[in-house]
């Protein structure tokens, strides 16, 4: 298995997550982050540094947001490898929270 990065994290974008990955499996995109499932260990040490609650276990992702499970996989062939803290977006805390944010996702 492998941990997936869902629909809260868009347009927050926090990276407390990508500082204690062991293997620097994230990628970050323009508002959103991905992790490579080849590369991740299913430690599950991001899980509960994630601010938004956006992490999940492959086999725990909500229903309505399985098609995470492909996008993370796919997103992280394309962006940048990430693995250190940024600050988070300045409206962050806005839009934590906000259902249905995947039409404002950045590729």
């Amino acid at each position: 298995m492998t941990f997936v990065v869902t629909d809260n994290c868009i347009r927050c974008k926090y990276t407390d997550c990508v500082e204690v990955c062991p293997v620097d499996c994230f990628y970050e995109g323009p508002n959103f982050l991905a992790i490579n499932p080849d590369e991740c260990i299913d430690c599950g040490l991001c899980e509960p540094e994630c601010p938004a609650n956006a992490i999940f276990e492959e086999n725990e992702v909500p229903d309505d947001q399985k098609q995470f499970i492909a996008l993370n996989a796919e997103l992280s062939q394309q962006w940048p490898n990430i693995n250190k803290w940024k600050e988070a977006p300045a409206d962050a805390k806005e839009w934590d929270g906000v259902p249905n944010k995947l039409q404002y996702l950045e590729r």
